[in-house]
């Protein structure tokens, strides 16, 4: 459905952003992970034709979307990571204001605004003004406006910040909903925004795309090298200095690490398990060393 060939992105001054990125994206949900700074955020504004790419390609259905943005947009929902808003309208107001702006008729947007609303748990405050809202409230309006009209390809830029936990668990359940029957593009640097709900992954580190695949690919790249050792605190730094550690929890016995290396760190360490979080750190960990 949705194209990226080649995408590179030069900012003035010479600053690379995005090298030579490649990635299709189908109907389903489609996670892309990368640190802060690996360019996810000029990948997403290249896709949703915010910005136009240095060099490559963008292809929607066939037809070349940085020429001609037209069929795309009208078939995109976009949540940006900086989203804004006009904080003397109330969310009701801003959100029939865009629908206005998207052609919507007035009639179809009272019922799609009421659905959104109750979606993004906001009924009870619609009615008051956007600039005493919370900042996780803000990024519930967001969410909503990008599904005023029932996207086909949906582009959601780190849309949980800002958000509680439980409100974090509903989202990313409706994310999952919605890919049934679309393309759904999510970018975030938070791991389990997308453990639970992408069948398909990629990773974006240094402005190239570093791996992609199903989780189950993800996390044969890090079997049987991911141990768990407890130690007296003072004993940490040692073992922090020398291997990559994904987790510390502090228990009565000391500090509890979750670390990566290719065969046991000390005597008595624990082989589990790996996760996702495990595979993602050792691809950009393996990135940063290069």
């Amino acid at each position: 459905m949705l194209e990226l060939i080649d995408i590179s992105k030069v900012y003035r001054g010479g600053k690379r952003s995005l090298d030579g990125v490649t990635m299709h994206v189908r109907a389903g949900l489609l996670g892309l992970l990368g640190p802060n700074g690996a360019g996810k955020s000029s990948l997403m504004r290249i896709a949703a034709t915010v910005t136009r790419p240095s060099s490559g390609r963008v292809m929607f259905e066939g037809s070349d979307a940085v020429a001609r943005p037209e069929p795309l947009r009208a078939a995109l929902g976009y949540l940006p990571q900086d989203f804004g808003v006009y904080p003397r309208l109330t969310a009701r107001e801003f959100l029939s204001y865009l629908a206005a702006a998207k052609g919507i008729r007035a009639r179809d947007a009272r019922v799609r605004i009421d659905e959104l609303l109750h979606l993004v748990n906001l009924t009870e405050v619609a009615g008051r003004a956007l600039g005493g809202y919370s900042g996780g409230m803000l990024r519930r309006v967001g969410i909503a406006q990008s599904l005023l009209t029932d996207p086909r390809v949906l582009i959601v830029d780190e849309p949980t910040a800002g958000l509680d936990p439980e409100e974090r668990v509903r989202f990313r359940n409706l994310l999952n909903e919605l890919a049934a029957d679309r393309a759904v593009l999510l970018s975030t640097h938070i791991v389990s925004d997308v453990e639970s709900v992408a069948s398909d992954i990629a990773v974006l580190a240094g402005g190239r795309l570093v791996a992609r695949g199903l989780p189950e690919d993800l996390l044969r790249t890090v079997a049987g090298r991911v141990w768990e050792v407890t130690v007296p605190a003072e004993h940490a730094a040692s073992l922090q200095a020398g291997h990559l550690v994904s987790r510390t929890t502090r228990t009565r016995d000391g500090l509890r690490l979750r670390l990566l290396a290719s065969g046991p760190p000390v005597p008595d360490a624990e082989a589990v398990r790996p996760g996702l979080e495990d595979a993602y750190l050792a691809i950009v960990n393996q990135v940063a060393a290069c």
